[in-house]
């Protein structure tokens, strides 16, 4: 029996969009929703790129933008490309002709701005030259960058100004046979964005890509993106997310599971399901979670980890989580395993035990993953 048979309060219906690819990674229709970032290397430095990509995805980013504002970009990015373990997005603003390189230099996609790329001469050229060597691309529209006949009808950025822009762009590369596409319609402003993202995706079958653009500082942007994000989520809008914030691009790939993973859209490492403390508890809750999370940051398998300070909420938590550990009396906790209570330890020797016993949990997980898959492959 499925989870929302048994909750159906969790189901979230997600809008039908078509799929496209961007480099190995589906976007739309039935995938995952997938999480990107952006470098925010120098392009030039290609070494240091490279590094900043890696990081990114092992942190689980599937995709990675990077901007290329000049020629020496365009002619870095090939190397990039060749040592990137995931598809690079190509970011075009202003110079039409660094799109074109970048197709030419392997970039999986290009992004486009309707308000700074010029005319759409120059955008059918962008086009072509995606179509000639298998990109994708996505029309971004940013509120901040709006085309100078739409602020002037409008009178300023607004949700319709928005549509209208990204439709506008729909519609040149839909014209010249070009499908391969998916749509963003970005604000600082979380109502704004939300009210465009809304607005765009009742207007095409496109997939569309989230994101609260400039959303600011480490905490801040990360409440900003939570609530912007989370809300078109939960609404079933989005093929792909990046989370902007003025902090590593890791932190970004960090922030974009946990919002997907708080609505049960994708499942990547440990879930630590933590109380915030208080008199009761019987260790030092905080500290402890704060050393699990980097400890346990090598797992990839999707499972749950309780760490409760005491008695109260303790054992309910646990029966929901594959490994848990409630505080007690005289310096002591409760082990729970699949949800039931199974040995005691001293508090002072629970982190090691813990990492043991997830590391255990997680490869149990995949060994019973691969013989269905061997048994389902016979």
């Amino acid at each position: 029996m499925s989870l929302h048979a048994v909750r159906p309060w969790c189901h979230i219906e997600r809008r039908k969009s078509r799929q496209i690819h961007v480099g190995s990674v589906a976007v739309g229709g039935a995938a995952p929703i997938s999480v990107q970032t952006m470098t925010n290397t120098v392009t030039t430095d290609i070494r240091g790129t490279i590094e900043q990509v890696q990081r990114a995805a092992e942190a689980g980013a599937d995709i990675v933008r990077i901007s290329i504002p000049d020629e020496g970009s365009s002619r870095a990015l090939k190397e990039i490309v060749a040592e990137s373990p995931v598809p690079i997005v190509a970011d075009i603003h202003f110079h039409y002709k660094r799109g074109i390189e970048a197709a030419e230099a392997g970039a999986a996609c290009l992004r486009i701005n309707p308000g700074n790329i010029g005319d759409e001469q120059r955008v059918r050229e962008v086009i072509a030259a995606a179509r000639d060597h298998g990109c994708s691309m996505r029309i971004g529209v940013n509120a901040g960058s709006l085309e100078k006949h739409l602020l002037d009808k409008y009178g300023e950025p607004c949700p319709e100004a928005m549509v209208e822009s990204a439709l506008d762009h729909i519609r040149i590369l839909e014209d010249n046979d070009f499908f391969e596409f998916k749509i963003s319609v970005k604000a600082s402003d979380v109502f704004l964005a939300a009210a465009a993202y809304q607005g765009i995706a009742e207007a095409t079958d496109a997939p569309i890509h989230l994101g609260i653009t400039e959303a600011g500082g480490f905490v801040s942007g990360t409440i900003k993106s939570a609530i912007g994000l989370g809300n078109l989520l939960w609404s079933g809008i989005g093929d792909t997310i990046r989370v902007s914030l003025s902090a590593d691009p890791v932190e970004e790939v960090k922030v974009g599971f946990e919002i997907l993973k708080s609505l049960g859209l994708r499942h990547r490492g440990v879930n630590i399901i933590s109380c915030p403390s208080c008199a009761r508890q019987g260790f030092d809750v905080i500290k402890t979670v704060e050393v699990l999370e980097k400890r346990l940051e090598h797992i990839k398998t999707p499972m749950s980890l309780s760490i409760i300070g005491c008695v109260v909420n303790g054992p309910g938590e646990a029966l929901m989580t594959d490994v848990g550990f409630t505080g007690g009396g005289a310096g002591h906790g409760m082990v729970y395993l699949a949800g039931k209570q199974d040995h005691r330890i001293a508090s002072d020797q629970m982190i090691e035990h813990i990492v043991e016993q997830v590391e255990r949990k997680a490869a149990e997980i995949e060994a019973a993953r691969a013989a269905s898959e061997a048994e389902a492959a016979e």
